[in-house]
């Protein structure tokens, strides 16, 4: 089959007519083949314009659709997170007064610890006061009576003669039953 154009091409040459050009007389030009070209065009195009647009309507939708999805499923996952954060403010809250409260009973232990370990110093600093006053008093009344021993012997030597002792000494055998 030779194709319709190169067969117009080759007559028109032929008759010494350029082989492409414009013609200007409208009864010439072939109106009625370009209005069954558009009108087949608009027949047959029509259908795979529509199915075309259809296909795209359809892969909008679906798009859409799966956008919505996205966006119920993100609404979704937000709602569980400002729960799971409302909870973990809650725990926080718990863990704060928890250590709150426990600190106020280490402090209140500390404090009866602090008041029961300064009376137990107390008691020891008076204990340890009174034994050491008592080894002064014992001490000094040791001295004291050594002193005091020591001066009456002195006295004594000094009053006492040779004649004076053995006088003494003979009174207390008698009385001792001698």
């Amino acid at each position: 089959m030779i194709d319709p154009f190169l067969l117009l091409a080759t007559e028109s040459h032929a008759e010494g007519e350029a082989l492409i050009g414009f013609h200007f007389d409208f009864l010439e030009s072939n109106i009625l083949n370009l209005a069954i070209l558009i009108g087949v065009l608009v027949f047959y195009g029509r259908k795979v314009v529509g199915n075309i647009l259809s296909e795209r309507r359809n892969q909008i939708a679906e798009a859409i659709q799966e956008a919505e999805g996205k966006q119920r499923e993100a609404a979704q996952a937000l709602a569980k997170e400002k729960e799971n954060l409302a909870q973990a403010q809650k725990e926080a809250e718990r863990i704060r007064q928890a250590a709150t409260e426990r600190a106020k009973t280490l402090k209140a232990e500390i404090e009866e610890q602090s008041k029961r370990d300064i009376a137990r110093l107390k008691e020891t600093a008076a204990a340890d006061l009174s034994s050491e006053q008592e080894r002064v008093m014992a001490q000094l009344k040791k001295q004291i009576a050594e002193q005091a021993i020591a001066q009456a012997e002195n006295q004594l030597k000094a009053q006492v003669d040779n004649n004076t002792q053995q006088r003494l000494i003979d009174r207390s055998i008698t009385r001792l039953g001698g």
